[in-house]
C-alpha cells in the first residue's frame, strides 16, 4: 500500500480558522497552498526520499504559484503577502505528508525575509527576483564542528583585507546544502567581542576556496539533504557584508525567533496530521471483533492527545495575537513554544505509531516518517535544553 493510498482523501485541515487572526483571503491562499502539497509534493515523497534530493522543478513551480518569498513585494518580483500568508504555508507544510521529508528545504525559503530586513538595495535587487521564481536556493550556515545553538562560541573568521573579507572556518549539518546557490555564513570579525563580534556573509557556491563536504546521512527526512561546507582562505568582496559590521547576532537572533515560532507551528501541524492519520487508522483496523478504535484504552490516549493539540493551538493563537500587535515575534513566547510544541509532537507522534501497532514502523505508512521527523524537530532551530536555558536565565 503507497502513502497516497493509506492517507485517502483528507478532509479540511483543523488549524487555526480565528477570524480575529485570518481573514478570507488567507482562506483562499490556504487552499492554494495545500492543493500544491497534496499535488506536488506528497506523491513524490518516496521517490525523492530515495533520490536524497528534491528536484529543482519542483522550486520553480513553488515559484511560478507565488508561496515562495512570500512577504516580497512585487518591485523585487515578489508575490507581497504578510507574516500571516507565512504562517498559512508553514501550517499547510507541516499538516503535508511530505513535510516529514521535505520540510527542512522548505523552510529556507524564509531567509527572504532576511534579506528584507538586512538586505542591502543591491543585494535585494540582485537575489530576491531569483529566490521568488526558486531559481536561486539560500542555505544558512551557523552550526560549527564544535557549536551550535551558543552562537558566541562561532570560530569561522572573516579577516578584512582591502576590498575583500577573508574567510576561514568549517560548519556542518547545514540543511539545503546539496542545492543551494548560495550561502549566509555566520563568521567572527572580531574574535574577542563575543556574540558583539559576528557578522553574516554572502557566499556564492562557486567561490574559488568553498568546498562542499559530505552530504551527511540521517535517521530521517531523506529528501533534505544536510551536510558541511570547508571555508579555505575564500576572497569575500566587501560588499557581500549581510547587516552591520559584528551586527550578525541581531541578524541572527531575529531570524532564530522567526524560525523557532516557525518550526513550533510545523510541529503542531505535523502532530495533528499524525492524531488525524491515526483516528483514521483505528476505526478502520479491527481486533478481537471490533475496531480499535472502540477500546476504551485507545480513546483514552487519543483524547489526551486531543486535548494537547487544542491547548497547543491556543498558545500558537497567542504568539500570532502578539505579532499582530507589536509587529515582531515575541522572544520569550517564540522560545516557549520552541520548547513545548515540539516535545508535544514527540508524545503525540510516538503514540500515534504505538496506535498503528507494526504498521506504525513501516515507511508506507507516514506515521512511521512522522515520528524520524518529529526528533529533529526538538532540536532544529535550537535545541530544547538551550529553550530551557533561555526561559531560566529570563526568570
Amino acid at each position: 500500500m503507497s502513502i497516497s493510498e493509506q492517507d485517502g482523501e483528507k478532509a479540511d485541515v483543523p488549524l487555526t480558522i480565528d477570524p480575529d487572526i485570518f481573514t478570507e483571503s488567507h482562506g483562499i491562499f490556504r487552499k492554494t497552498v495545500r492543493h500544491f502539497f497534496e499535488t506536488e509534493a506528497d506523491p513524490y515523497l518516496e521517490a525523492w526520499d530515495e533520490a536524497h534530493a528534491i528536484p529543482r522543478s519542483f522550486w520553480r513551480k513553488a515559484g511560478d504559484l507565488g508561496i515562495l518569498g512570500i512577504g516580497v513585494p512585487e518591485e523585487y518580483g515578489g508575490p507581497g503577502g504578510d507574516f500571516l500568508d507565512r504562517v498559512v504555508m508553514t501550517q499547510e507544510m507541516g499538516y503535508a505528508i511530505s513535510s516529514a521529508s521535505i520540510g527542512p528545504a522548505f523552510q529556507r525559503d524564509q531567509m527572504c525575509e532576511q534579506l528584507m530586513d538586512f538586505g542591502t538595495e543591491a543585494q535585494k535587487k540582485q537575489w530576491l527576483p531569483k529566490m521568488v521564481k526558486g531559481e536561486c536556493l539560500l542555505a544558512f550556515t551557523v552550526t560549527e564542528p564544535d557549536s551550535g545553538s551558543d552562537l558566541s562560541s562561532i570560530r569561522t573568521t572573516a579577516v578584512r583585507n582591502g576590498d575583500h573579507y577573508v574567510i576561514n572556518g568549517a560548519k556542518t549539518y547545514i540543511s539545503g546544502i546539496a542545492d543551494a546557490d548560495l550561502f549566509l555564513v555566520a563568521c567572527k570579525t572580531d574574535p574577542d567581542a563575543g556574540s558583539r563580534g559576528i557578522s553574516v556573509f554572502l557566499i556564492e557556491r562557486d567561490a574559488p576556496g568553498l568546498r562542499i563536504g559530505r552530504v551527511l546521512k540521517k535517521m530521517g527526512c531523506h529528501a533534505s539533504s544536510n551536510g558541511e561546507l570547508f571555508f579555505d582562505n575564500i576572497r569575500v568582496p566587501a560588499e557581500n557584508l549581510f547587516g552591520p559590521l559584528n551586527g550578525g547576532f541581531k541578524v541572527l537572533v531575529k531570524s532564530l525567533n522567526r524560525d523557532r515560532l516557525m518550526w513550533s507551528i510545523i510541529s503542531h501541524a505535523a502532530a495533528t496530521r499524525a492524531f488525524d492519520l491515526t483516528v483514521e487508522f483505528v476505526k478502520d483496523r479491527k481486533a478481537f471483533g471490533q475496531s480499535v478504535f472502540d477500546f476504551q484504552n485507545t480513546r483514552f490516549r487519543l483524547a489526551d492527545m486531543a486535548a494537547e493539540l487544542a491547548v497547543g493551538q491556543a498558545y500558537i493563537d497567542r504568539c500570532l495575537r502578539t505579532f499582530i500587535r507589536q509587529g515582531e515575534v515575541d522572544m520569550m513566547e517564540a522560545t516557549i513554544a520552541k520548547l513545548w510544541l515540539p516535545e508535544m509532537e514527540g508524545r503525540i507522534v510516538d503514540q500515534c505509531v504505538q496506535l498503528h501497532g507494526g504498521a506504525g514502523y513501516m515507511d508506507e505508512y507516514p506515521v512511521s516518517r512522522l515520528f524520524t521527523a518529529a526528533r529533529l524537530h526538538r532540536i532544529f532551530a535550537g535545541t530544547a535544553e538551550i529553550m530551557r536555558l533561555q526561559i531560566g536565565r529570563a526568570l
